[in-house]
């Protein structure tokens, strides 16, 4: 088995204090590898970074997604308050309210929303939980079918098992392992490459397909993927044209509107340098990411001021 890359390093005032190391593959539009750093053909799971092909597996199976709902289904929200509004519209659409969500009850990812929410007295609840959108497309497209809503959840209900079947269509390999995801929803294994494939499969299809819907629906409302100030909400709008959707435990995939798509595993888990990571496999490859520069490294703090930069290895500030 071939050895873990290392991807990223933390350097404090000249110092490398930490590292992270994991695995990074990059596809040219023809799906062929460019860049492939580490294990790019271990099972990985995907996380949340496999709602885009959730949100599609609801779509084809007769669930009314379209702009804001369809990019919300894709995405991981932060719970602000137009979010709760968009999937409480989407579940009242199927005669389903908020008690209708299997997800976990939780804050809301966003500071601010979670402040106010404090303030008012108010606590945790399933429609804040960042997969509640993905949740309700799931349920919308059980009701569409007449399918049983209250096992939605069950690797065997049809949902899941559309879901299934889209995710390796797209991926072009069969599921590798199935497990439950933190919102309990099933999440399916695939290798990184198959992974970026999936990825790229969404932004290189015909445009009004199902799959093209859903890349456009992300890329024309990227408030509904992530929210205000999310980094992945963010770097589409930095970068015209790019998918990004990040997943629990290091996963990130983007995907640039020319083809070139890139999939990131950290394995230590942590997500804080999987934009550097993907934005260096991009420029790899050749794409012209300068507008999302801002994005190439992560600063780190001494005294509240920045003393030294996340980055790859060939860019550390020695």
């Amino acid at each position: 088995m071939p050895e873990l890359a290392l991807l990223a390093e933390v350097v404090r005032s000249g110092f490398v204090e930490s590292v992270h190391y994991g695995s990074a593959v990059g596809l040219d539009p023809s799906g062929k590898p460019e860049v492939a750093l580490g294990r790019v053909d271990t099972p990985v799971l995907p996380r949340s970074s496999g709602k885009p092909f959730q949100a599609l597996a609801c779509l084809v199976a007769g669930a009314a997604l379209a702009g804001p709902s369809l990019a919300i289904a894709a995405g991981s929200h932060t719970g602000e308050d137009f979010h709760v509004r968009l999937v409480g519209e989407l579940l009242a659409d199927y005669g389903l309210d908020f008690g209708a969500l299997g997800c976990p009850a939780t804050w809301p990812e966003d500071e601010a929303t979670l402040h106010a929410l404090i303030r008012q007295g108010q606590g945790v609840s399933r429609e804040r939980m960042n997969c509640s959108g993905k949740h309700a497309a799931m349920l919308a497209a059980a009701v569409a079918n007449e399918w049983d809503v209250d096992s939605y959840l069950a690797a065997e209900h049809p949902v899941q098992r559309k879901v299934r079947s889209i995710t390796e269509d797209l991926a072009g390999e069969k599921v590798a392992h199935v497990a439950v995801d933190g919102c309990g929803a099933p999440v399916f294994g695939l290798s990184l490459t198959g992974l970026a494939r999936a990825v790229q499969a969404l932004v290189l299809a015909a445009p009004g397909s199902a799959p093209r819907q859903v890349a456009d629906a992300m890329r024309e409302h990227p408030e509904y993927v992530g929210g205000t100030g999310h980094q992945n909400t963010e770097l589409m709008r930095a970068l015209p044209g790019s998918l990004a959707k990040g997943g629990a435990e290091g996963v990130l995939v983007v995907a640039t509107a020319s083809g070139h798509s890139v999939a990131v595993k950290v394995i230590d888990g942590s997500p804080r340098a999987t934009t550097v990571i993907a934005l260096a496999v991009l420029r790899e490859m050749g794409c012209e990411v300068s507008s999302a520069a801002a994005f190439e490294s992560v600063a780190v703090l001494g005294g509240g001021a920045p003393v030294g930069r996340i980055v790859t290895p060939s860019r550390s500030p020695r």
